[in-house]
């Protein structure tokens, strides 16, 4: 990578980082879209498979725009190595397969999005893991749930969807005591807001299709952390297939030259309309991480640059009120993804965390009545009318 590190500052890094130039000199960084990639004579090829030199070979393996889009992630994080991949659950899956075994256990938060509780309770049960939840409210159960087959420890923070918050700092102090792996899905907050390897995580997951890519284009996930774990799940990767693929990479590398620009100005709408919500009749509940009234407020605010875009919302009325509210919204989006330019309404409950049951619900800390509002870059004042009015009762 041709890095010029004039300055430590996050803008620089992710906007400087960048290919080699090729032999026309272009400003912006080109699209590779190839399959592969060719060799001099039959000694370059057979260096390069056996990896004594540093080159590509298959787009599986590596490709200059993921190489790009990792690198740019790295820094961010300020991580040893990372691997990209097709999507963010395929980030989560081959993570944590390429690091488990049959008769490994995991202890996790229970607020997690509903595919990795999926994963964690139908599939890797079949392949003999087990999976311990605890509440990221009640942090001091955790150790009770420790086993002596336990490997790793994972959370996501701020939570999908109620937007809970854990003191990382404490997480890695219990990983460390009992020899476990802390795993990071840093996904709501992106690398802009928290850096979890900071805290002391042995890696960090990203779902680059939310805030990273930040207009509802395209999928993408990423791993970073530890370069020997990073090998083992890059190796894992390479043989099963998950890669990403050089577009999207071009396109999430181009994103994150203007993240911490996109993402500052949504935590402010966030903030806002927040705080308008708080005070709304309406409302019974509200949940944003800078908000004085959350309950780990002061952990959010130690661990945390801004407070992120996503609002837990719980109206009035509970079930039947949210649908209602849901079919009066008019300028949002209904939609399942989040971190888009564009304001997103969810109810979780019904769309992606159907599959939980209500004892499933309840553990994540999730009501059938709970909306999950992804704040965008709308006029803040657009936002809120939209949101006012879904939220008036009609007679």
């Amino acid at each position: 990578m041709n890095t010029k590190q004039f300055s430590s500052g996050e803008e620089t890094l992710a906007i400087r980082t960048e290919t080699q130039r090729s032999i026309y000199a272009e400003h912006s960084t080109p699209l590779y879209l190839t399959s592969s990639f060719i060799f001099e004579d039959s000694e370059e090829m057979r260096a390069s498979f056996a990896e004594e030199n540093d080159r590509n070979i298959y787009s599986r393996f590596s490709n200059p725009n993921t190489t790009e889009f990792i690198h740019k992630m790295i820094q961010l994080e300020q991580a040893e190595d990372g691997v990209a991949f097709s999507t963010g659950m395929a980030a989560i899956y081959t993570t944590f397969a390429a690091l488990l075994s049959t008769g490994d256990h995991i202890v996790s938060a229970s607020s997690i999005f509903g595919s990795s509780h999926t994963l964690f309770t139908k599939y890797f049960p079949k392949w003999g893991i087990e999976t311990t939840y605890f509440n990221m409210n009640e942090p001091e159960t955790i150790e009770d749930k420790i086993r002596a087959s336990t490997k790793i420890l994972f959370v996501e923070t701020p939570s999908n969807p109620g937007v809970d918050i854990i003191d990382l700092e404490l997480l890695s102090g219990i990983a460390q005591k009992h020899g476990l792996l802390l795993i990071v899905d840093n996904s709501f907050a992106t690398p802009v807001v928290q850096k979890p390897i900071l805290f002391g995580a042995d890696l960090v997951l990203h779902s680059a299709t939310k805030l990273i890519d930040g207009q509802g284009r395209v999928l993408g996930g990423v791993t970073v952390g530890r370069k020997n774990l990073i090998r083992e799940i890059y190796l894992f990767a390479r043989n099963t297939g998950s890669s990403l693929s050089p577009f999207n990479a071009w396109i999430l590398s181009k994103s994150l030259e203007t993240l911490s620009l996109r993402v500052e100005k949504h935590a402010q709408n966030a903030l806002e309309i927040a705080l308008f919500l708080e005070k709304h009749p309406e409302v019974a509940a509200v949940k944003y991480p800078f908000l004085h009234s959350h309950p780990q407020y002061k952990t959010a605010k130690k661990q945390m640059r801004w407070g992120g875009n996503i609002i837990a919302l719980e109206i009035k009325g509970g079930k039947d009120a949210g649908k209602q509210f849901i079919d009066r919204i008019r300028l949002c989006s209904l939609s399942a993804n989040l971190g888009d330019t564009r304001t997103i309404v969810t109810h979780p409950a019904s769309s992606t965390h159907s599959k939980l049951n209500s004892a499933e619900l309840q553990a994540a800390n999730l009501t059938e009545g709970l909306i999950r509002i992804s704040v965008g870059l709308e006029t803040v004042k657009d936002i809120i009318h939209d949101l006012d009015q879904a939220l008036t009762v009609h007679i």
